[in-house]
């Protein structure tokens, strides 16, 4: 009876510890939960902010949210358009269908490369927040932007004579792809400029190379040979690419090179992430 009341107290012992074991790791998870949903919501509110305030700047408002990147395309079209005459008929839906995709992409990636800067130093070293939130923060802004001009730009083919089809159910997919690869290129920058401020330099040089080599002004499925193979590792003229089967053409993206986009799009993203988690408390100290 002895022995039995023995096991009888271990056994209660046991459960104890087991119960109390559970309990803390469900209240670390439901923590964990808290502090996440906190860091979405600074996350989400800081972006409104961001948006209020650059609104606030100019006379008009958000309205020129449409009006600057319309001043941005009106110029690439007078040069490539009108004084070179480049394209021919089609052409204009063609080079906007591009540059409002791009516009996104290097809004994003180059406000991103500042995001983890000394105007939020301060903040840093007197409350620890993750550093991807700052980058995050600016690809949402730009993305927000990015929806209201594309909006624009889906009514502005549907006037001029480019009527949805079915291939349009596939654009959330490929604005979902785009988004991955901004997010992560967005981290990734974010996370190196800090550490070597000099990158801003290359980065500037990298963008501008990319620029020309996404097929904005040209469609890169016309390009032949191992140099349009290469041409097809870029997934910035894959997204450019499949934009423009989707609207102009009717056709249904190329989910092959589309995946290889969203394969580039998490590698980068993981990337990021892991010298931003790295390098998270070291940030403040280099910005001081």
């Amino acid at each position: 009876m002895q022995s039995g009341n023995c096991l009888d107290e271990g056994g209660v012992v046991f459960f104890e510890s087991v119960g109390n074991g559970v309990l803390e790791q469900g209240a670390t998870r439901i923590s964990a939960y808290s502090m996440n949903t906190h860091y979405l919501e600074l996350i989400w509110y800081k972006t409104l902010a961001e948006l209020r305030a650059e609104s606030a700047k100019a006379y008009i408002g958000f309205i020129w949210w449409i009006v600057e990147p319309v001043i941005y395309m009106a110029t690439f079209f007078v040069i490539f358009g009108m004084v070179f005459q480049k394209g021919g008929e089609g052409f204009v839906p063609f080079l906007l269908s591009g540059l409002v995709a791009w516009k996104w992409f290097s809004s994003s990636v180059n406000n991103s490369a500042n995001s983890i800067s000394k105007k939020n130093a301060g903040i840093m070293s007197q409350v620890y927040l993750p550093k991807y939130i700052f980058p995050t923060i600016s690809v949402i802004t730009n993305t927000i932007k990015f929806l209201v001009v594309f909006a624009f730009l889906l009514v502005s083919l549907m006037l001029a004579g480019y009527l949805p089809t079915m291939a349009w159910l596939a654009l959330p997919a490929v604005i979902g792809v785009q988004f991955v690869l901004v997010m992560g290129l967005a981290w990734l920058v974010s996370s190196v400029v800090p550490l070597f401020p000099d990158s801003r330099l290359l980065l500037a040089n990298i963008m501008s190379l990319l620029f020309f080599c996404s097929g904005v002004f040209f469609d890169i499925g016309k390009v032949k040979g191992t140099l349009g193979a290469l041409m097809k590792l870029n997934p910035v003229a894959v997204l450019l690419e499949n934009y423009r089967k989707i609207l102009i053409g009717g056709e249904w993206p190329d989910w092959g090179y589309l995946g290889l986009a969203l394969a580039i799009g998490l590698a980068v993203l993981w990337w990021g992430l892991r010298i931003l988690q790295r390098y998270d408390r070291i940030y403040p100290k280099v910005l001081i």
